[in-house]
């Protein structure tokens, strides 16, 4: 099978070449920037289950790279929530056999951290309220009370990133 690139507006990206320009932000959190140190580290997480673990090693790495390690319990939990989605809800449009990876970036902006992971598909992340008794489901719930602000935004001509920005 061939890929091939579609034409593309300038800045819209796909999910297979999106990497965090430099000076990125999510839009919906420009307001949140301040001054200071910039940086990025960049990710591709194989579509397996080691990919989480694999995933929250690396950001905890950048973060002690960037001498911002009280934040590393809170992105831990962010970051496993975000790739575990990426892959088990993201991942599920395509053919097993054809699956692309995940996408994970950082990238710092004076105390800011934003986590963000691509994928292939155009579901709509939302909170969800499951039962007593239902298993799993609270992820974007954790996402939201320990992130400043998360959110998502589409990429061309499928897919989506989803992000948080921590502090």
């Amino acid at each position: 099978m061939i890929y091939v690139q579609p034409t593309l507006a300038p800045g819209q990206w796909t999910t297979f070449d999106w990497w965090p320009p430099v000076g990125w932000w999510p839009e919906a959190a420009r307001d949140l920037l301040t001054s200071g140190p910039s940086a990025s580290a960049t990710f591709v997480l194989p579509p397996t289950p080691s990919s989480v673990h694999a995933a929250r090693a690396f950001a905890m790495g950048a973060l002690s790279g960037w001498k911002l390690e009280e934040l590393t319990e809170n992105m831990e939990l962010v970051v496993s929530e975000l790739a575990t989605n990426a892959l088990r809800h993201g991942l599920h449009v395509s053919d097993p056999g054809t699956r692309p990876p995940v996408h994970m970036s950082l990238v710092r902006r004076g105390p800011l951290v934003t986590s963000a992971f691509t994928d292939p598909a155009s579901g709509v992340p939302e909170l969800r309220y499951p039962g007593p008794l239902e298993a799993g489901g609270l992820g974007l719930h954790i996402v939201e009370s320990l992130s400043l602000r998360w959110g998502w935004s589409a990429l061309a001509p499928q897919g989506k990133i989803v992000w948080a920005v921590l502090t």
